[in-house]
């Protein structure tokens, strides 16, 4: 099975940066155009993009949106986007802004009805992100705990979600490898296809991925590209279960 990657864009005050372990005192700024970063992205054979607004996803202030607009504009690549839908109305803005997909997260951990009811408007547009330490969900930009993963899976496939992006806060940014045993057991609790988000380091975690679980079918990988681990292409190439310019 190919892997979908994701190449990650995080927005904070108008810059592309990675938080370590989602920690907004721990920054990296990596570059200061991300609309030039999701180009490159693009030009490299990138199939998705994932866009998360650090801002939004912290305040509700959805003070990157106009980035969010310009990077879809400017790439014509399918973007998720992720961080601070509060509301129908944020929900909609973003997918008006032309997101292919957008990922709730703080909203349909505290208010899960209305997860039915943007299922019910937006139908497989929307993905519930599900952030956890352990079996803890994490909501307001990982800062307060809300929650059993696995209540929530429940809960969530039965209201027909279809896309969960699952992120182990303890593997995001660190470089050490996805946690591939808790993935499965969340492939496992539902019926919906899952996002593997945190931690890929290599391209052999890239290929362990691919595969993991019929219903894993795509990764989000941010650091390792950033930090010169890997290129794009190479883990494409990977993801597809070939190496970089081979037939």
């Amino acid at each position: 099975m190919t892997l979908t990657l994701y190449p990650a864009i995080d927005l904070r005050d108008g810059r592309a940066v990675r938080l370590r372990q989602g920690d907004y005192d721990d920054e990296t700024v990596y570059d200061d155009d991300p609309v030039g970063l999701a180009q490159r992205f693009a030009a490299q054979g990138a199939e998705w993009l994932h866009v998360v607004d650090l801002d939004a996803a912290l305040d509700g202030e959805a003070r990157n949106h106009h980035l969010l607009e310009a990077i879809v504009g400017a790439t014509g690549v399918p973007v998720q986007a992720s961080g601070g839908v509060r509301s129908m109305d944020d929900l909609d803005r973003r997918v008006e802004a032309g997101a292919s997909r957008v990922v709730l997260g703080t909203m349909a951990l505290e208010e899960p009805a209305f997860v039915a009811a943007a299922v019910a408007r937006h139908g497989d547009r929307v993905a519930v992100g599900l952030d956890a330490q352990g079996r803890r969900l994490r909501a307001r930009g990982w800062t307060t705990e809300v929650g059993d993963l696995f209540s929530a899976l429940h809960h969530f496939t039965l209201q027909g979600v279809a896309r969960f992006v699952f992120t182990d806060i303890a593997r995001d940014g660190m470089l050490e490898g996805p946690n591939v045993e808790r993935l499965v057991e969340v492939a496992e609790a539902t019926t919906a296809r899952v996002t593997a988000s945190g931690g890929i380091a290599s391209l052999a975690d890239v290929r362990a991925l691919a595969g993991v679980h019929e219903r894993v079918d795509a990764a989000i990988v941010g650091k390792a590209l950033y930090a010169q681990r890997f290129t794009l292409p190479e883990a494409l190439a990977a993801a597809a279960g070939r190496e970089e310019g081979a037939r």
